[in-house]
């Protein structure tokens, strides 16, 4: 496996670590469908995060650089995707995580409800 699948398989565990210690359960990680994907899906009561994972080796990088509208889309239609094939009848929140740096020593931020999806009209 490439470095930087480690460098993510790492972040992603970290995060799902951190959303456990809030009380929630993981019920999907790297769900697809197609070339959408979710880093990771949990749930706690009526609210279902869909997580986004930047993890960078250097502390000194920022990883949120990597989230853009087009990312943010992305994780959008995901969802949507999922809650539809799912039938999931819970809120769906919309965090980020960004980890950065090694695993004895790292930085974690969790930025919960993130973002809200955009409206899209339809002619």
């Amino acid at each position: 496996m490439a470095k930087h699948n480690d460098t993510g398989t790492w972040g992603e565990e970290i995060a799902c670590e951190h959303l456990i210690s809030l009380g929630y359960a993981i019920v999907e990680r790297n769900w697809r469908m197609g070339h959408l994907e979710i880093d990771i899906i949990a749930s706690r009561g009526q609210k279902l995060v869909v997580a986004e994972v930047k993890t960078r080796s250097d502390k000194d990088e920022d990883p949120f650089e990597a989230v853009d509208n087009r990312k943010i889309g992305n994780i959008v239609r995901a969802a949507e995707a999922y809650v539809k094939l799912t039938d999931t009848p819970l809120e769906v929140q919309f965090d980020l995580f960004g980890i950065s740096g090694k695993p004895d020593d790292y930085i974690l931020e969790h930025i919960p409800n993130a973002f809200e999806p955009s409206l899209r009209t339809y002619r």
